[in-house]
């Protein structure tokens, strides 16, 4: 369990408390920008904070605009492939950051402040840290949501460059590319295509912003959901929702929680705007009758 995160408590409970979305308005404002604007570490830094209140935001920008003022004394004017070179030997040697293969669900793995102090994480929180020194030093590195394993790449003259930051930015081949989607894409979700015969590029679509933060919050979800951790599951949910608001699955599983946690109008005023959004939902049914019983528990409460 992340350092500052909350079990059930009432203080933990906070989160479910109409005041407790002031919390989100930063968040809220720089989701508002444009994709393009959206600052992935700051971004990251707000969601930390949802484990870590005091954690010192300006701290660990500095922290990066640190190691990339030594980045970039050391680059100076190379070209791109030294520039990777460089890059992976700064991040990964000199700095001796590395993938967490030994406690890959520790929700610390996910929180950019943790990945900082600790030195190490999972493939999309390297991958932000990876693109952020990357821009430092001119290098215009995109995120890749590969299917099971969070990607960096870089366009060149001749082509593109994979890059696996939790493998210390490895580059990635046709073959090793192909063998990912193998492990991890089931037989037949192609239509009856075989899946050596699905050109790569599909999967190689850069990700947006909003894209990479989505991926990281259903990462946390995952986690406090496995680890029957309600208070932080909630927070996690109420950042989703901020920066993907249509997700309908999300909206449902946050009402459910709400009405896990008794906090009855919310859980209506979620699960009823679910309903709404997606009438033939296959759980729609069971639904309307959660709906019908937070109605009824909702009239007695008044």
């Amino acid at each position: 369990m992340a350092r500052g995160a909350m079990g059930i408590g009432p203080q933990g409970l906070d989160a479910r408390l109409p005041g407790a979305q002031d919390v989100l308005e930063p968040f809220r404002t720089l989701m508002a920008q444009a994709d393009t604007r959206i600052e992935l570490a700051r971004a990251c830094l707000m969601i930390a904070r949802d484990a870590y209140p005091e954690l010192d935001m300006a701290y660990y920008l500095g922290q990066i605009e640190r190691f990339g003022m030594r980045l970039r004394a050391q680059v100076g004017q190379r070209g791109v492939e030294e520039k990777v070179i460089a890059l992976n030997e700064f991040m990964f040697g000199e700095l001796g950051f590395a993938g967490n293969f030994d406690a890959y669900y520790d929700p610390r793995n996910s929180y950019l402040n943790e990945v900082i102090d600790r030195r190490t994480g999972i493939p999309i929180s390297l991958s932000i840290l990876y693109i952020e020194l990357g821009r430092r030093i001119g290098l215009p590195l995109e995120g890749v949501s590969f299917p099971g394993h969070f990607l960096v790449r870089l366009r060149l003259r001749g082509g593109m460059l994979v890059l696996d930051a939790f493998a210390g930015g490895a580059p990635q081949s046709e073959d090793d590319l192909r063998e990912r989607i193998e492990r991890v894409v089931p037989k037949g979700a192609a239509g009856g295509i075989p899946l050596e015969s699905l050109p790569l590029e599909q999967f190689l679509e850069p990700a947006s912003h909003r894209q990479i933060l989505a991926r990281v919050l259903r990462n946390l979800k995952s986690i406090y959901r496995d680890a029957d951790e309600p208070a932080q599951l909630l927070k996690v949910l109420n950042r989703i929702l901020v920066v993907t608001p249509d997700a309908s699955a999300e909206l449902r599983d946050r009402g459910l929680l709400y009405q896990r946690l008794e906090c009855w109008q919310p859980a209506l005023a979620d699960l009823a705007a679910y309903v709404e959004r997606a009438p033939d939902a296959p759980d729609g049914e069971d639904v309307r009758l959660q709906l019908m019983a937070l109605r009824a528990q909702c009239a007695r409460m008044n």
